[in-house]
């Protein structure tokens, strides 16, 4: 018999969500990469945002056409795509540490292959100076051009390629493996402050496979820029580092030969230990960043699948025979930095160990010196003790015998002399007797 259905049914078959499960799922879809029609220029800035409000790229967005409406809820997502008229767009991306702006639009007339060093302007619906004036610091900017050519003859497409950046040396790669499309670059930045990429792809490219080889290609150069700045500041670690590393060897020197006293080396120890930490402090954040941004240069590079042109280095190779150095370079200074600092904590361990033993070894001869004390006054006590028997003994008899010469006196038949003698080792033992008991009650009193 069927169950009839009645207003008491569930709403949802599991239970209530996670208050963050909503926008944990939806990261899967945040950032897309675009949809590119062929031909297309592909017109990308990314600037370090440190110091810029998101209120004040909302601002600069602003300006553009039809674009007064935004609000903050827009850019809450820290992703925004902003359509314009016949097709463009422009994309803004906010990262932690850098915000991306890409403009697509059509690949201006007698811009693609074949041309020599063609002039790449931004679309007029950019008002002036709009992309001077974007808020930050430029890091990376980049004109990326994809023009639509068979990939017949790749040796053929570079040598044709070589004028469309003056003549200077490029390196290519075919992507994909089938080859589906093929990159040229010089890595050379031009006096208006732009790099220039060409991709070739033949027509039937579809728009989704063209955005993500854009995406691939920018976010590898803009990762590999990020990765960089670890670069200098590791250069300008090294002189510090070289000095602390000497200075610790000059310390270790002189508790070895005990050339200084200890509280002297301890302090230089815990001031060399202070400015290690600060230099951690102050930059372990730009090395831990540079790893993590080598890591996905290296992913980026590995999704692209490349493959050699005869002739001609690929992309990765040409970056990894510059980028893996320097990455080198910062890793070593961070090893270097990180060991300096555990050395240091070993040495002040060593000093205060040999500190606490030395102490230890004057606590000792301290305490046989308040031995010693003790046994001495104990001897004199002693000493004391039976001077202090004689004493009682000699006034315990005197006053015998003054009894007895009183008794004499009064007709008693004693000499006082020979009683006052025969009394003296029953005196004597009873003085002594009592101090014993004396001793022994204050010996068992709590």
């Amino acid at each position: 018999m069927a169950i009839p259905a009645t207003d008491m049914e569930p709403t949802s078959w599991i239970p209530p969500d996670d208050p963050r499960r909503q926008s944990l799922h939806e990261e899967i879809h945040a950032r897309p990469p675009a949809r590119i029609r062929l031909p297309a220029l592909v017109v990308y800035v990314a600037v370090l945002n440190d110091g810029v409000s998101r209120a004040e790229e909302l601002e600069h967005l602003r300006r553009l056409p039809g674009q007064q409406g935004l609000g903050p809820d827009d850019l809450e997502r820290n992703f925004v795509r902003l359509r314009f008229g016949g097709g463009y767009t422009l994309k803004w991306e906010r990262h932690t540490e850098f915000t991306r702006y890409s403009l697509v639009q059509p690949l201006p007339e007698g811009a693609g292959l074949g041309a020599r060093e063609p002039v790449l302007q931004p679309h007029p619906l950019l008002p002036p100076g709009w992309l001077a004036t974007i808020p930050g610091r430029t890091l990376c900017a980049v004109e990326l051009a994809i023009d639509p050519q068979r990939l017949n003859d790749p040796v053929a497409l570079l040598e044709r390629a070589r004028p469309w950046f003056g003549g200077r040396p490029v390196v290519a790669s075919l992507l994909g493996q089938p080859s589906h499309s093929m990159v040229v670059t010089d890595f050379h930045l031009r006096p208006d402050g732009f790099e220039r990429m060409l991709v070739l792809a033949p027509p039937t490219t579809s728009e989704t496979r063209a955005g993500r080889i854009t995406a691939r290609l920018l976010e590898l150069e803009t990762y590999r820029m990020m990765a960089l700045l670890g670069l200098p500041v590791a250069k300008t670690l090294a002189g510090p580092l070289a000095e602390g590393e000497a200075e610790l060897a000059r310390l270790t020197a002189e508790m070895q030969a005990k050339a200084a006293s200890d509280q002297v080396l301890l302090d230089a120890l815990v001031a060399l230990a202070a400015r290690i930490e600060h230099h951690i402090a102050g930059h372990g954040y730009r090395f831990s960043a540079t790893r993590a941004y080598e890591r996905i240069v290296q992913q980026r590079a590995a999704e692209l699948r490349q493959q050699p042109i005869p002739g001609t280095q690929t992309i990765s190779e040409f970056m990894q025979r510059r980028f893996a150095p320097a990455m080198a370079t910062v890793a070593s200074v961070e090893q270097r930095l990180a060991a300096l600092s555990q050395r240091v904590a070993r040495a002040s361990a060593l000093l205060r160990t040999r500190v606490d033993i030395a102490r230890e070894e004057q606590n000792r001869q301290l305490l046989e010196k308040l031995t010693r004390g003790q046994t001495l006054q104990l001897r004199l006590q002693t000493t004391v003790e039976g001077l202090s028997i004689a004493a009682i003994s000699y006034y315990v008899i005197s006053l015998v015998l003054y009894g007895a010469k009183a008794l004499k006196s009064a007709g008693v038949p004693l000499h006082p002399e020979l009683t006052a003698g025969a009394l003296m080792p029953l005196v004597l033992w009873a003085v002594w007797r009592t101090t014993r008991r004396i001793h022994a009650k204050l010996h068992d009193a709590p």
